[in-house]
């Protein structure tokens, strides 16, 4: 049964973790989208030089489980920065360059759908790779993608409870915290859950809306 106390109780505790959360995924999102584009242009350089490593470490990021790498990543923050940093940091930047191999893949497959037939054309009117790619093909390849982009970042919300196995006080953590305090799993664990909700549907609604400005600005 459900305890409405426990849960009154027991919301600035929540609350204060799904602002920790909503962090861990926002600068894990900018990590995963600046560093998936990057290797999404990699990839489709058809430089080798840049090809091979990048594929190395997607097929490694997406190989092993999340949560190793957050241990890997923290312990080496740990090791090579200070013991006293803190350790939502490791969390951010694991999940972030988790993040980006996906990212890359999503945005790779957004580039090569745009037709050769405008990149020749560009190269007609005298603009450089650089600005084919800024003007031509980066902005229709993030329209086409974003959808996927959006999905990505609501499984960023949920994948930072993984960041309280370091000792992060996201939302999940601050709920077994309390948990521990009121031995009532099912009302905790319902909160816990209704929250993820709110937010994965808060980030889709936003999602939702930029693509149809988007949409409206290339009718426009």
């Amino acid at each position: 049964m459900i305890n409405l106390t426990i849960i009154k109780e027991a919301l600035p505790y929540l609350l204060h973790g799904t602002i920790v959360t909503i962090k861990i995924a926002y600068f894990s999102c900018i990590i995963g989208i600046v560093m998936g584009t990057i290797l999404a242009l990699f990839q489709t350089s058809k430089v080798a030089i840049l090809e091979w490593p990048v594929k190395i470490f997607v097929t490694i990021v997406r190989g092993t489980p999340m949560i190793i790498q957050i241990f890997f990543m923290y312990f080496i923050l740990l090791n090579l920065l200070s013991p006293q940093l803190p350790a939502i940091y490791a969390a951010i930047i694991a999940i972030g360059l988790n993040s980006s191999a996906y990212v890359s893949q999503i945005i790779r497959a957004g580039i090569n759908s745009v037709s050769t037939g405008q990149q020749e054309a560009a190269q007609v009117m005298g603009l450089t790779r650089f600005q084919t790619i800024r003007f031509i093909i980066l902005p229709q390849a993030l329209q086409m993608t974003l959808p996927a982009l959006g999905n990505e970042f609501a499984t960023l919300i949920k994948d930072s409870s993984l960041a309280m196995f370091i000792g992060v006080s996201e939302l999940f953590k601050e709920g077994r915290d309390v948990i521990i305090i009121t031995y009532d799993q099912v009302s905790v664990y319902i909160a816990i859950g209704i929250i993820y909700l709110i937010l994965t549907s808060i980030a889709s609604m936003c999602v939702n809306f930029t693509e149809r400005r988007m949409s409206c600005h290339v009718k426009d």
